[in-house]
Parts: C-alpha cells; structure tokens; sequence
C-alpha cells in the first residue's frame, strides 16, 4: 500500500497479519467490547470482535532520503517470547525489492522504539554472525530508548534482541543515537510519545502543506483511541502510555493528517466525545 503527503511518498511492506490472537497485547480489548465499536469493523476488526492487526515496515521517501520505518520481526531470530517468532524464514527482503526498495538502496533506517517486533530486521544471519542489512544505512536509534535497553537485563528474550538486533549495528559503526525531537531533514522529524517504552517516538511528516504521523507503538490498535487507558502488557510506563495517547489523538483530531500506525494502516483521527475514532482509509493512492 502506498500514500503521497506532498513530496514524500509512504510504502507500507507486510511481514505478518494476524487475526485475534491479541490477547497478550491489549487484554482489556474482548470480543465483546470490540464489538461496542462498530467503526472498527471491518477494515480494523471483523464481526465477531477479534481484532486485526500487522506487523510492518514503512519505506519513507522524501526528495532526497530513502527511509525506512521500523524493521519488524527479521529471519532466524532465537530466544524471542513468543514461539512463532523465532527460526523464522520469509522472503521479506524480496517482498522489498520487489517494491522497489532493495536493501542497498536504503540510506536511513529509523527505529521508533527497540522492542522485537521493530527491530529485528535491523541485521541479518551470515555465516554464522549478524550482520546489518541494510549495509548503506544510518540507523538512527533513540539516545533514551538505546541506553534503557543498553543496561537491561531482567528479561532473557528482551536481551537476546538487544544482541542480535540492536548491538551488532552498534559495533559497525552504523548508529546515530538521536533526541526524542530530532529533525532528520526538511520533510521528517520525530516527536515524544514515551510509555509504551521509555524512549518511544513517533515520526512527522510535512511536505507540501500536507502531514502524515508515523505513530509506532503509541497505540497497538483503533480501539486505544476509544478507551486511552487500554495498555498493552508490555508497555514500560502505563500512565504515561495513556497520557501519550492523549496528546496525539488531541494534536492530530479533525485534521486532514494522514495517520499510519506499528500494527495497523491508514486513517484518520476524530473527536467522539471524551475519546476518540479512527476513519480508514479504504484505499491508498499512489
């Protein structure tokens, strides 16, 4: 699927969709309260309430950049939390280069947080040893999301991503560590949304009078706009989680900003009393 916003064109490259199975991720979303949100269905949920969702990457191209947004869940990745995710072997890059977007073509990799679903695409198996994927790229890294994960060591599966897909960009000299609010040219910056992990951001984009949010992890699904204190289990801060939700949802209602979420397409925010919704885009243009 792909989107213009002025100059900048959005390309959005599937590596899984599910269809329920979120249960680990936003508990408070039932069937039942799904199904008390007929806006969601069915381009973000089905009939019966399970609620869809993906897990992608977002190749951004300005005038002068080739970017992409989060890198997924990567191939032959070991020690993940969820069984299906390791020993994986899918023909993502393919599907890439089909597209368009070889990997030596990508000069900018962009990471909104360092959780497993966003990174693991950052390197490759080769001989044994990981290697970065996109060998041309800068891979720019949050400075307070890098060095929370850098120090981290309660969870064995949140380490194992930190080493196979965080630190060996690290140790190829390939990392740029930005602030929460780093502008990486005229068209893309990024902005503030902690909680779901402590350095969490989202990324902008403004051309031609014309804006697109790339938000991430700032909420899993649509449903989160209807009830902000719907958190994901994983998220670091919940308070804070809810809190970032309500500053974008409020920033970017009842605009024409085109709004693309970590696990779920395009739309649009609307004001619905104290909450929020979200209209699909049913379509993309290109």
């Amino acid at each position: 699927m792909r989107w213009r916003v002025g100059q900048v064109k959005i390309t959005k490259i599937v590596e899984m969709e599910t269809v329920g199975s979120t249960r680990f991720i936003l508990p408070a979303a039932t069937n039942d309260e799904i199904r008390k949100l007929p806006w969601l269905i069915p381009h973000f949920a089905t009939e019966e309430g399970r609620l869809k969702m993906s897990i992608h990457s977002l190749v951004v191209e300005t005038p002068a950049r080739r970017i992409v947004v989060d890198t997924g869940l990567g191939n032959d990745k070991q020690g993940r939390g969820v069984p299906v995710w390791n020993n994986r072997n899918t023909p993502f890059l393919e599907m890439m280069a089909e597209a368009g977007f070889p990997p030596d073509s990508i000069d900018t990799v962009l990471c909104t947080h360092l959780h497993v679903d966003h990174v693991g695409w950052n390197t490759k198996l080769v001989d044994g040893k990981w290697v970065p994927t996109f060998p041309k790229a800068r891979y720019l890294f949050g400075r307070t999301e890098y060095d929370y994960w850098r120090d981290y060591t309660a969870e064995p599966d949140k380490v194992a991503v930190f080493n196979d897909s965080v630190k060996p960009i690290i140790d190829a000299g390939l990392a740029e560590l930005i602030p929460s609010d780093h502008r990486l040219c005229e068209e893309i910056s990024v902005i503030p949304t902690p909680g779901h992990s402590p350095g969490h951001m989202s990324v902008l984009i403004e051309s031609g009078g014309e804006e697109a949010l790339l938000s991430g992890d700032v909420a899993h699904h649509p449903c989160q706009m209807a009830h902000l204190d719907w958190c994901s289990v994983v998220d670091t801060d919940t308070a804070q989680s809810a809190a970032s939700r309500h500053k974008v949802f409020s920033r970017f209602a009842d605009t024409p900003t085109l709004v693309i979420g970590g696990h779920f397409s395009a739309g649009h925010i609307k004001r619905d009393g104290e909450a929020f919704r979200f209209e699909a885009l049913a379509s993309s243009s290109s």
